[in-house]
């Protein structure tokens, strides 16, 4: 038996993903934005309201960053989540991440965050908040990698639970994507 709760923001999982962006004075801003993902191959798509320092932010600097929360760093991935930079200064010092220019768009990369999506600004929709950014370089640290690759057991992504606002580490391996499917044929 099924039972019914309407309109919900429950899409599992949900990535936790943080935003960087740099204000006209090159002054870095940083938030957690759960509602996002691919778009296409070459571009991603974020909810984001137009009150957020972030979105003004990028909307005059056309130039964004996108890495992922991880265990490690799930305190301050929640802090910029929960602190506006409209209300609070010294928001990012007080996060600790330690900031770098990114190498391709003019936006800081997180260097705590070691997977990073460096974007420049398609488009933004005040009245849907519809953010789409093109994907100019994605930079991984090589802690996470194995043989090449990002290795999940490395890299401890997070991802939010909206139903009972948590946040959880991606767990095990269960079938080999597009394979599994195959025993069907």
């Amino acid at each position: 038996m099924r039972k019914d709760f309407g309109v919900k923001t429950w899409v599992y999982p949900q990535p936790v993903q943080i935003i960087a962006t740099y204000d006209e004075n090159g002054k870095p801003d940083i938030m957690n934005a759960a509602w996002g993902g691919m778009s296409n191959d070459e571009e991603l798509f974020i909810c984001l309201s137009a009150d957020h320092k972030t979105t003004k932010n990028l909307q005059k600097t056309k130039a964004f960053t996108v890495s992922f929360g991880t265990k490690e760093t799930v305190v301050p991935c929640d802090y910029v989540g929960i602190v506006s930079a409209n209300k609070v200064s010294g928001k990012v010092e007080k996060s600790g991440f330690t900031l770098r220019k990114a190498d391709h768009v003019n936006a800081p990369l997180i260097e705590e965050l070691p997977l990073c999506i460096e974007c420049e600004l398609i488009s933004y929709e005040e009245a849907s908040c519809h953010l789409f950014g093109r994907i100019v370089n994605v930079s991984v640290d090589e802690s996470i990698l194995t043989d090449g690759k990002v290795d999940p057991e490395k890299f401890h992504a997070i991802v939010f639970d909206p139903c009972n606002q948590m946040y959880m580490e991606l767990g095990k391996v269960v079938a080999r994507a597009f394979q599994a499917g195959t025993a069907l044929k």
